[in-house]
Order: structure tokens, then C-alpha cells, then sequence
């Protein structure tokens, strides 16, 4: 009878030793905090195809929607951490929602991360007809009409919202948000139509009114210029320099998960990364994809650690706080 218990639980140590080795046996889940069709399932479906390849295994993806992600963040946090959920996620939902909202959880302390992915800096983009011919004249402006001009935004704490509070802080202007529930179409509409003057918006959404005519982009918020779109300056060009903002994205695992898994989840978004396919996808889209040295989880833990540090005290300071 003894043999018999030592031969099961070798058998059974060894089964689960193999099991850990064949990471991952089964699908994997990237929980997305918004809803489809947005940048960040966007982002996650154009990934789940090449990572399967790396993988050999299907990637799930599930939105999870409410409370600006922080809903869909936290069911991530609070999986099992056996390596088969994953949580994708971009600024806002891992780095300015930690000063807004009161959360259950710890985004540094109760996920760790895997992998940077790619960023969408910001164009500043104003009404055809806006009397300021470039971006330097856009803040001289501002200046000598402080409060005049209006910035459309997704509403309190969105990264319209933020950018414009940053913007302020550096350039010392003065101006009006005016805030839009469904976010960036309607505020595009309004700045065609003349009815707001202006706003910072990201440029997978905002690139192709830009190339359409129907309203004047006068920088990206980036030290480099847009690939899909090398015309427009980068703000050190454009007169203002280090006015840096964009909606990066990175993927993280809860707590306690094993290392085997982050590993191997993090070369596969590296290889797919290198797909040129995926690559001239995102680009095309205003994504700017970070050199390979830049994707680890370590990359993604110190920079998450430095945008913390950036943006979490601006927003405090502005008060922008949950209601």
C-alpha cells in the first residue's frame, strides 16, 4: 500500500511538472477593460492572430467594460494567477484611474507585468479656420486670449481631459473643456463643424480626420514623428518642447503567476511584434512600436513606474477625482 501512495504521487508530481513545462495547454484569456471595437481591443485582436502562432495556442479575448476599465482591470487582478489570464491595458486604465478612482487593488503591487506594447501619441488638431497657423502661434494665441478658446474631451479624467490640464501646467494658457459623453467621433464633428476649437486626441482615431481634410493637425505630442504621417512635427519641432502624451499599452498577469508563463507570454508578444504584417498594421494606425529592448516586463515596470510618477501629482493637483 505504501509503494502504491509513492508510486501515485510520483506519477501525479511528474504530471504536474509536465504540465507546467507545456505552457500554455490550453487558451489563454486577455481580459480587455473596454469595449470592442476600441484601441485596446483593436490592439488585443490584431495580437491574438500572431501570438497563436507563437503560442500554439488561441487567444480569448474578452471585453469587460465599466467604470473606465477599472471594472475589467480588477476581474484581472482577482484570476488565478495559473497563467491564463492576461490583462491588456493603456494609460488610463493602468496609470491615471490609480489617482482618480479609489480601487480595490494595487496596480503596481497586484499585477506584474509582461510585456510594453506599442503607443499612440497625441495630435493637436484645431478647427480649419482657427486663426493660429502652426503650434507656436496656437499657444501665443492662447495666451493672448486666455479662456477664449474651447477643448473638446471625453469627459472628467479622460486622456483629452488630462492632456489639456498638462498642457496648461507647462504652457501657462488658459482655456475651456468642453466635455462629450461618446468621446472622440462627436468631438471631431464639433471641431469640423467650428463649434469647439480644439483637442488633443489620439492618432488612430483622430489621423484620418486629419488626412481627410477636415480639421488641422499642428503637432504629435511625441519626441518622433508619425510614421503614418510624417508631416506633421513633433512638438520640439513645433515650438514646445517635452510636451510628451500618448495612450501606451502593455500587457500584465495577477500576482503570484508563475514565471514559466510570463516568460513565455512575453516572447510571443515580441515575436509577434516583429511580424511585419502586425507592424505596418499598427504603424499605419499612428502606433509607434518600442524597440525590441524596450517590450520586456521590465521595460513596461519602469516606465509604468515613471508615468505614475508624471502624471499621478498633475492630476491631484487639478483635482480630477471620480464623481
Amino acid at each position: 500500500m505504501k509503494r502504491l501512495c509513492l508510486t501515485a504521487f510520483a506519477a501525479l508530481a511528474f504530471t504536474s511538472v509536465a504540465a507546467a513545462q507545456s505552457y500554455p495547454n490550453r487558451p489563454v484569456t486577455f481580459i480587455v477593460p473596454y469595449g470592442a471595437g476600441g484601441p485596446v481591443d483593436v490592439l488585443a485582436r490584431a495580437l491574438s492572430e500572431p501570438m497563436r502562432a507563437a503560442l500554439g495556442q488561441p487567444i480569448v479575448i474578452e471585453n469587460v467594460v465599466g467604470a473606465n476599465g477599472t471594472i475589467g482591470v480588477g476581474k484581472a487582478v482577482h484570476a488565478a494567477p495559473d497563467g491564463y489570464t492576461v490583462s491588456i491595458g493603456n494609460w488610463p486604465s493602468h496609470i491615471t484611474n490609480g489617482a482618480i478612482y479609489n480601487l480595490n487593488y494595487d496596480i503596481q503591487k497586484d499585477l506584474v507585468p509582461v510585456a510594453r506594447l506599442p503607443q499612440n501619441p497625441y495630435i493637436a488638431v484645431v478647427r480649419k479656420d482657427f486663426p493660429a497657423k502652426d503650434f507656436k502661434e496656437f499657444i501665443a494665441w492662447l495666451k493672448a486670449n486666455p479662456g477664449k478658446a474651447t477643448e473638446g474631451t471625453a469627459g472628467l479624467g479622460s486622456g483629452q481631459h488630462i492632456s489639456g490640464v498638462y498642457f496648461q501646467k507647462i504652457t501657462g494658457v488658459k482655456f475651456q473643456f468642453v466635455p462629450y459623453k461618446s468621446g472622440s467621433a462627436d468631438i471631431i464633428r464639433d471641431i469640423t463643424a467650428g463649434h469647439i476649437d480644439f483637442t488633443f486626441d489620439q492618432a488612430i482615431t483622430s489621423l484620418s480626420h486629419v488626412k481627410g481634410g477636415n480639421v488641422r493637425a499642428l503637432a504629435v505630442t511625441s519626441d518622433r514623428r508619425l510614421d503614418a504621417a510624417p508631416d506633421i512635427p513633433t512638438v520640439d519641432e513645433a515650438g514646445a518642447p517635452g510636451i510628451y502624451i500618448s495612450t501606451w499599452y502593455g500587457l500584465w498577469m495577477p500576482k503570484g503567476t508563475p514565471q514559466e508563463a510570463i516568460d513565455k507570454l512575453g516572447a510571443a508578444v515580441r515575436a509577434a511584434m516583429a511580424d511585419p504584417a502586425l507592424r505596418q498594421r499598427l504603424t499605419s494606425l499612428g502606433q509607434q512600436i518600442p524597440p525590441p529592448e524596450q517590450q520586456t516586463a521590465a521595460a513596461l515596470a519602469a516606465y509604468q513606474k515613471a508615468e505614475i510618477d508624471k502624471w499621478h501629482p498633475i492630476i491631484k493637483e487639478a483635482g480630477i477625482k471620480a464623481q
